[in-house]
Formats: structure tokens, C-alpha cells, sequence
């Protein structure tokens, strides 16, 4: 039984979300080791102290807050702009896209029409002048 194109579909979309998740869990973990090692850096080995006395709590602030900031990506942003959110509104530009098409072709066809239109009426006022002008031709 072979899968449907839907539940692929499904897959691939738990799948990219297991592995924004396992990325995320990882900057975690990788925040907390970081932040440990920078307190060890500048309390035990005196790095940086003769120019920032507690330096690390900066570096810890910016490392967290572009951590919230990554959770905030995974968790609420990406509910709101998911695939399915991005397949809509690929498809509501698409039909935008073909509508204006078409109004686009319906222009140039009345146009052309009018071209015709107008063609055969200058074609009728040849026709006349010249019957006006040689009467004896009829």
C-alpha cells in the first residue's frame, strides 16, 4: 500500500517539526553549557575582568534573548506560518495572479475587436467615397 500524497505531506511536516524541536532543545542545551563555561571564564580564570568586571552576565542576556527568540520562532510563530499557512496563500496569489490574466486577455480581446471593428468601418468609408467619387462604377 503505497502512501497518498496527503499523509507524505503530513510526514514531511512532522518531520520538519521534530527537527526545528531537536534544534531548539539542542541551543538549549548548548545555552546552559556556554553560560557555565563563560562564568568560568571570567570568575575562576579572570578573562576580561580588567576591562568588564561581570562581562558574562551581557553575553549571557544577548545569548538568552536570541534564544527566546529562536523558542518563539518554533512554538508561535511557526503555529501561525505553517506549510499549510504558506500553500494558502501561495494559492490566493496564484488565483490573483490569473484573474488579473484574465482581465488582461479580456482587455486586449476587446481591443482587437475594436481594432476589427474599426477597420471595417474605415474600409466602409473608402468604399462610399469612392462610389461617391465614381458614381459611374456601380
Amino acid at each position: 500500500m503505497e502512501p497518498t500524497k496527503e499523509q507524505h505531506e503530513l510526514y514531511e511536516n512532522a518531520r520538519y517539526r521534530i527537527k526545528q524541536k531537536k534544534r531548539l532543545y539542542f541551543h538549549f542545551v548548548l545555552f546552559l553549557v556556554g553560560s557555565v563555561f563563560l562564568i568560568i571564564l571570567n570568575k575562576v580564570l579572570n578573562v576580561g575582568e580588567t576591562v568588564i568586571e561581570d562581562w558574562f552576565v551581557w553575553a549571557i542576556l544577548v545569548w538568552f534573548f536570541l534564544f527566546v527568540l529562536h523558542v518563539i520562532n518554533v512554538f508561535i510563530t511557526e503555529r501561525f506560518m505553517d506549510r499549510t499557512w504558506e500553500r494558502d496563500q501561495i494559492e490566493k496569489l496564484v488565483k490573483k495572479q490569473e484573474l488579473k490574466i484574465a482581465q488582461l486577455e479580456k482587455d486586449v480581446a476587446a481591443k482587437i475587436k475594436l481594432s476589427d471593428e474599426s477597420q471595417k468601418a474605415l474600409e466602409n468609408l473608402k468604399r462610399n467615397e469612392e462610389i461617391q467619387q465614381n458614381p459611374s462604377q456601380e
